[in-house]
C-alpha cells in the first residue's frame, strides 16, 4: 500500500514555493496579530503550532516574546524552520510527531492550527485523536485557534477544476471531487514547470462550522467561538475561511 499523501516527503519538497509563497509570506505579522487578538496571548505564554510547517507563525510568535513549540512530521520544513529561527536569533522548539501522537499533558496556553491542516486522515476516528490530544496538551482554561476551509465556503464557490499561475514560475493545476457524502474532497494537482509535470492526490476531510464545533465539545472543550476570519469578522454567507476559538475548560 502507497504511503498516505501528507507523509510523502516528495509532495512538500516539489510544492513549498507554491504553499508559501512571497504573499503568503508577507501577510504573516497579520495573522499573528490577529491570532494574539482572538486568543489573548501575552509575552511569556507558551504556544504549540501544530502542523507549523517551516515555522512562519512559530517564528513570528518567537519574535514578539512567546514561547513556542512548532510540531510537524515532515523533516525537511522542520530542518527549515530551525536555520531560520538561528540566523534570527530566536528560541523555538520543533518537534518532529505525528498530531495523532500525545502532545503533553497541560503544557499549553495557546494551541493554533493553521492553513487547513486538520482533516488529513480518512478515519474520523483520527480527526477525534488529534482534537483529544490538543485539548489535553492546554492547561485548564487555555485556548484553541483552527484556521481551516469550511464546508460552507467549498460548496458555495465549487469548482470542478481551476488553474494559477505561479508567482515562481509555472503553473498549478487542480482537479477536485466530492466523496463520502460530501465530506472528503479528494484533488488533483498537477504542478508544471521546467517542462516537467508533476502529479499529486491530496483529500482532506471538510467540516461545516456546527460539525466542528460538535467534535470539539466533544472532547472537553468550551465554549467554542466561530469566526469567518482571523479578524473576527462573523461566519456568514460572504466568509472564504472557517476560524474557531475553543476554550479548555
Amino acid at each position: 500500500m502507497s504511503e498516505p499523501w501528507y507523509e510523502n516527503d516528495a509532495f512538500w519538497v516539489a510544492m513549498t514555493t507554491a504553499l508559501f509563497d512571497p504573499d503568503r509570506l508577507a501577510a504573516t505579522p497579520d495573522e499573528v496579530e490577529a491570532i494574539i487578538a482572538l486568543t489573548g496571548l501575552v509575552p511569556g505564554m507558551k504556544v504549540l503550532d501544530l502542523c507549523c510547517g517551516p515555522g512562519r507563525h512559530s517564528l513570528e510568535l518567537a519574535g514578539r516574546g512567546l514561547r513556542v513549540t512548532g510540531v510537524d512530521r515532515t523533516r525537511i520544513y522542520l530542518q527549515r524552520g530551525r536555520r531560520k529561527a538561528a540566523r534570527r536569533g530566536l528560541e523555538v522548539e520543533f518537534v518532529q510527531q505525528d498530531m495523532r501522537e500525545p502532545l503533553g499533558a497541560q503544557r499549553f496556553d495557546v494551541a493554533i492550527n493553521m492553513f487547513t491542516s486538520f482533516g488529513y486522515f480518512e478515519a474520523p476516528s483520527d480527526d477525534l485523536r488529534v482534537a483529544a490530544n490538543l485539548r489535553q496538551a492546554l492547561k485548564p482554561g487555555g485556548v484553541l485557534l483552527i484556521d481551516t476551509v469550511g464546508k460552507e465556503y467549498v460548496a458555495r464557490s465549487w469548482k470542478d477544476r481551476d488553474w494559477a499561475e505561479l508567482l515562481e514560475g509555472g503553473y498549478l493545476l487542480q482537479e477536485r471531487k466530492l466523496t463520502q457524502g460530501n465530506s472528503w474532497i479528494e484533488n488533483r494537482w498537477l504542478l508544471v514547470r521546467d517542462g516537467e509535470t508533476e502529479e499529486f492526490i491530496i483529500g482532506h476531510r471538510l467540516y461545516a462550522a456546527s460539525e466542528l464545533v460538535a467534535l470539539l465539545e466533544s472532547v472537553g472543550f468550551g465554549p467554542v467561538q466561530v469566526f469567518g476570519s482571523l479578524d473576527g469578522d462573523p461566519y456568514d454567507e460572504n466568509s472564504q475561511r472557517l476560524v474557531l476559538v475553543a476554550f479548555a475548560g
